[in-house]
């Protein structure tokens, strides 16, 4: 899945502000196809363009494409997922949590050659989504929020669902590979031989200190570059006092 294939559908949003604000935060998270249910002229422009603040942002308002229904909004998407925090008859069944639904929508789009978009449909600011838009709606989605004040302003709702998908597509959510313990016990040794030219340690101690670090270490998770850097280090301070 990629920014490519998302879009996000506004139904009938009220504010002007909201809408600038809801540019910004697609563009935060490479996300660039707005679609908007209503008018164009019902939005003033310099007021989105305040809020969406600057380039990339403004060019999503420049391409915005509007539409007289949410069924036509969406004619060209796989999944259509509507956000909601009320429940009901009429309300969609089961609602998945922001996580749920970026973990089983991730395998559907997976390419910028894909045809499929994947819909994530916001109601108005009053209102939310009316129980007829969310029956166009393939899902729901619900954001957890407080009980005491459980309404999320519009962009904020939009930030945590691109953000959310955003962290499937994107470069961050590789991370790192943590070395294995085979890896790591040749970096507990090389502190522990250091550790032992110097003097540190008699040799019937130098067991517990090989206990002591790689129990540190293994917490730690470390990369492959941060385990040789250690053992940079204490080659280093080893040759240094060995020097002196």
């Amino acid at each position: 899945m990629n920014g490519n294939n998302i879009c996000i559908i506004l139904c009938h949003p009220d504010e002007s502000r909201n809408v600038g604000s809801v540019c910004r935060a697609m563009a935060n998270n490479d996300i660039l196809d707005l679609r908007i249910v209503g008018k164009k002229e019902d939005y003033d422009e310099n007021q989105v363009l305040t809020l969406a603040h600057a380039e990339p942002a403004v060019e999503i308002w420049k391409n915005v494409k509007f539409f007289g229904s949410l069924k036509d909004a969406s004619q060209d998407c796989a999944v259509v997922a509507g956000t909601t925090r009320r429940r009901g008859k009429k309300r969609k069944d089961f609602l998945m949590f922001p996580e749920e639904f970026a973990e089983n929508v991730s395998r559907i789009a997976s390419s910028d050659e894909s045809p499929s978009k994947i819909a994530m449909v916001f109601g108005n600011e009053r209102t939310g989504l009316s129980d007829e838009e969310l029956c166009d709606c393939t899902l729901g989605i619900n954001i957890p929020s407080s009980e005491n004040f459980g309404s999320l302003n519009l962009s904020h709702a939009v930030q945590v669902m691109c953000y959310t998908v955003f962290r499937k597509f994107s470069k961050y959510t590789e991370g790192y590979v943590p070395v294995s313990t085979k890896r790591l016990d040749k970096t507990v040794n090389c502190i522990a031989d250091n550790l032992q030219k110097i003097g540190f340690f008699k040799v019937t101690g130098r067991d517990d200190m090989e206990i002591f670090w790689r129990g540190i270490l293994s917490r730690a998770s470390l990369s492959e570059g941060e385990a040789q850097y250690l053992e940079k280090i204490f080659t280093k301070a080893s040759g240094l006092a060995q020097k002196k």
